[in-house]
């Protein structure tokens, strides 16, 4: 995606102006991906608001899944992709996460007050927003352990993190709309409700 030399001084007068502690992502960066899954989790929060503490308690579109089970594993997705994010920019080891660990924290994260569960997505996808600002053009080469022990380069996961929030937020199954999901995305999610 290049920039018109006017974008370009727009984008610099911008930039200038918000300053020098403003984050954005590296020039390498997979830009249409990070948009991907910003305007999903934007949509994801925007559906999520509209449920009533009572809803939240209903069942999702997934078999046997309520959707404080579907909150809660959009939620601690992005925050173990953040920290494998943060682990891999660090240089330090990044250990697979355990498909037992993750089924008991959303199993708990489900049982949260409506307001804490509501946060946890908030602020985990905060986290992991800022941990793709932090890394560098050779940061997005680095790969992690995700999907068992698979290595996965960090350039990926903003596109699996999109697939996540856009298939969650037609899983909450209150109004998402598969016509809502851009055009590029929307082979890769399943049908809610299996239609």
């Amino acid at each position: 995606m290049s920039l018109t030399a006017g974008e370009q001084a727009a984008r610099e007068a911008l930039r200038a102006r918000q300053g020098a502690g403003a984050r954005y992502d590296a020039a390498s960066a997979p830009a249409e991906d990070l948009l991907l899954a910003r305007r999903g989790t934007a949509y994801f929060a925007r559906k999520l608001g509209e449920l009533s503490d009572a809803e939240l308690d209903a069942p999702s579109l997934r078999e046997d899944v309520r959707r404080r089970a579907l909150i809660a594993q959009v939620g601690y997705h992005a925050r173990a992709l953040a920290q494998q994010v943060a682990a891999a920019r660090a240089g330090e080891a990044v250990q697979p996460i355990s498909p037992k660990t993750y089924r008991n924290e959303i199993a708990q994260g489900a049982t949260l007050p409506p307001r804490a569960l509501c946060s946890l997505v908030h602020h985990a996808a905060i986290h992991l927003d800022v941990e793709w600002r932090d890394l560098t053009g050779d940061g997005w080469e680095l790969s992690v352990p995700l999907d068992g022990a698979e290595a996965t380069p960090l350039r990926q996961t903003p596109r699996l993190r999109a697939r996540v929030v856009w298939q969650g937020a037609l899983d909450l199954g209150n109004g998402g709309r598969l016509a809502d999901v851009p055009a590029d995305l929307r082979a890769e999610l399943a049908l809610p409700g299996g239609r």
